[in-house]
């Protein structure tokens, strides 16, 4: 049985918060003088007893965690989700030793490494040959070991043009790549990465994904937050999940932890209807060509209602609702779907089939639809947003805040065969018939 890396029991950790209170349009002097009197002496007393000195009238508790416990065995790859706020980022601080906990315990198996936040430990006026060298003795790493590895280090980084540039010029996908490759290279038993990722190109995440892979599969530990889903379980084979500084769940079933927190969060709400609403002054929508006035996603199924999930078993229909200003054949009308961690799936337009197939549209009102057939999106929470142009130039918004969309779920296994009654990986999930050729 695989030792326990890391053993936390009754962690919490609090901190104290000022708030301005409230002031009185007309003051008297004697009540400021009075304020500021109580406020010096507060600031006194915390000085001499050793408490941090905290700025604000009123000074409140905030637990960033309380009561937390868990285990993390030796060669685990343990998710840590939760919305901002619910105390993942403070979990792996004072893990990292980074902050004190104010009660609990902490035991650690090993060294552990952490990339918390982008730079951390770098001196801006150093070159990056020189806070290679200084971030890994931040992180406990000796200089033969840094020697051992320096063009490894280099070489996954990509900043071999920018070695001996002081970082404070560099980028900050260079500042994270730079910093990861550090992080990610020393050998130790336990890598604790924060949602750093989300700072470098598509290419970066892909490689250092890859790298928390590798590093999972030598044996070591690794705790992953990110608000990524794909990432987590695809990476992980355990989820904490934090909800208001408290562990709100720890599953072994990855996916199954990832859906209770994405239905706990609301994300899987339905909001399958939207409506231009035209009482709001300043409300606006659509462009010069089309102003939609209703876009709906509905399923087929005869007992489908609006607050449900959708059974992937049946074609989901999306429709739209508005009227053409200007008819012109290059119009495009079309929706963007987008998983549950706000990534692109695909578009479709009106204008996708050969020309001769494109709905005619004459100026005024119009309605469109569309089917996604069943079991082509995989169980989980999607968003649908419209999307109007002509010839790609006037998109229905610009810029594109307030664009109309909607959301809606999917329940149920891939298919009605016995092996997928869950959810597969990855976000689409079609049924392709095999025979034998």
């Amino acid at each position: 049985m695989p030792a326990i890396a890391i053993h936390v029991e009754s962690l919490s950790k609090r901190y104290l918060v000022g708030h301005q209170s409230r002031r009185e349009k007309y003051t008297a002097l004697r009540d400021v003088l009075d304020r500021e009197a109580r406020n010096l002496a507060r600031k006194t007393i915390d000085m001499l007893r050793g408490r941090p000195i905290v700025q604000g009238d009123d000074v409140r508790e905030f637990w960033a965690l309380k009561d937390v416990d868990f285990d993390v065995k030796q060669g685990d790859v343990v998710g840590v989700i939760g919305r901002n706020g619910a105390g993942k980022s403070t979990l792996l601080k004072v893990l990292s030793r980074i902050t004190e906990p104010t009660t609990g315990r902490i035991r650690l198996t090993g060294r552990i490494a952490s990339l918390l936040e982008v730079g951390t430990g770098f001196h801006p006026e150093l070159s990056g040959r020189e806070n290679i060298f200084l971030n890994a003795a931040i992180l406990g790493m000796s200089r033969r070991e840094v020697r051992r590895k320096f063009d490894e280090i280099v070489a996954f980084a990509e900043v071999e043009n920018f070695l001996d540039t002081p970082v404070k010029r560099y980028s900050s996908g260079m500042y994270v790549r730079l910093a990861f490759a550090v992080a990610a290279h020393l050998e130790a038993e336990i890598l604790a990465v924060d949602e750093v990722l989300a700072v470098g190109d598509a290419a970066f995440q892909k490689k250092s994904l890859g790298k928390i892979d590798e590093v999972a599969r030598s044996g070591r530990t690794v705790l992953f937050v990110s608000h990524n889903m794909n990432a987590v379980e695809r990476l992980c084979q355990r989820v904490l999940w934090f909800q208001s500084g408290k562990l709100a769940g720890s599953f072994n079933d990855v996916r199954q932890g990832v859906a209770a927190y994405l239905r706990n969060e609301n994300i899987y709400s339905a909001e399958n209807v939207w409506k231009a609403d035209s009482n709001v002054s300043g409300k606006t929508y659509g462009n010069e060509y089309f102003l939609p006035s209703r876009l709906e996603v509905h399923s087929l199924a005869a007992d489908a209602t609006f607050d449900q999930a959708f059974s992937n078993a049946n074609p989901i229909v999306v429709a739209v609702e508005g009227k053409v200003a200007v008819a012109d054949p290059a119009l495009n009308i079309g929706v963007a779907v987008y998983d549950e961690s706000d990534e692109l799936l695909f578009w479709t337009f009106t204008t996708d089939q050969p020309e001769p197939m494109w709905p005619k549209m004459p100026a005024g009102p119009v309605k469109l639809a569309a089917t996604i057939p069943a079991r082509f999106l995989n169980e989980g929470a999607y968003r649908i947003e419209l999307l109007a142009s002509l010839h790609f130039r006037a998109w229905i918004l610009e810029p594109r805040t307030n664009v109309p969309s909607v959301r809606f779920a999917i329940r149920g296994g891939l298919s009605d065969s016995p092996y997928w009654l869950t959810k597969r990986p990855g976000q689409l999930a079609p049924v392709l018939v095999w025979n034998l050729v």
